[in-house]
């Protein structure tokens, strides 16, 4: 029987790249990526010429059995996603869960992933936090943020460019507009930017500063 390898990749930076996942991406029978143009580039870059399979949101469910029939017949794969690890709002958990049932072997290397460099340069808490990923775009948005207008831990959010102002301006509604908060955008990229200061303070900022660059929001918790 084969093996599954869940291979964190750069979030920006290709320096960020480990040694073993290079190693893993060239010794894999076929690697699923999550948009196979993006992850050529990257495979390109470290002249890794192994066979790239699609596996994405829209058809990992349609895919899964034949990955897993694969890996029992003895191929070793590598799952990747378009940045960061598979898994953290990103495909992924499907195909490792289908693995473990099947007696498939797992290993998740360590690697870059967005949420954590951000915390870190947010000056907030880390000793303690929930990570909320993307808000839902409609139903449950309201509910959502409604249960963490007292949460005690630092909170963690993806978030694009285009939705980042209502989100904040939504934020502020609902835990307050003083509450400290911070975002991160182009992550380990060339331009780089950690904004801090209070919801308010961010949402006069970015109504001022159109934004750009994939965002992680970071706001701290009731009582930090």
């Amino acid at each position: 029987m084969g093996k599954l390898y869940v291979v964190p990749t750069p979030v920006g930076n290709l320096e960020d790249m480990t040694f073993r996942a290079i190693r893993i991406l060239k010794e894999a029978g076929f690697i699923l990526a999550e948009d196979t143009r993006t992850s050529g580039i990257l495979l390109k870059h470290f002249e890794i010429k192994n066979v790239m399979l699609s596996h994405h949101k829209f058809n990992e469910h349609k895919t899964v059995e034949s990955v897993v029939n694969k890996i029992k017949a003895g191929q070793t794969a590598a799952l990747i996603s378009d940045a960061g690890t598979p898994g953290i709002s990103d495909p992924g958990f499907l195909v490792v869960r289908e693995c473990i049932r099947n007696g498939i072997e797992v290993e998740c290397l360590p690697g870059a992933t967005a949420f954590v460099p951000a915390l870190i340069a947010s000056g907030l808490p880390a000793d303690r936090f929930c990570f909320e990923g993307f808000l839902p775009q409609k139903k449950g948005r309201t509910t959502r943020l409604k249960s963490l207008a007292d949460e005690s831990r630092t909170m963690i959010f993806y978030e694009s460019p285009h939705r980042l102002l209502k989100t904040l301006i939504q934020f502020a509604q609902y835990v307050g507009a003083e509450r400290r908060a911070s975002v991160s955008r182009e992550l380990s990229k060339l331009h780089e930017e950690t904004v801090r200061g209070s919801l308010s303070e961010l949402i006069e900022h970015f109504t001022r500063n159109d934004p750009r660059g994939e965002m992680v929001i970071i706001i701290a918790g009731i009582n930090s």
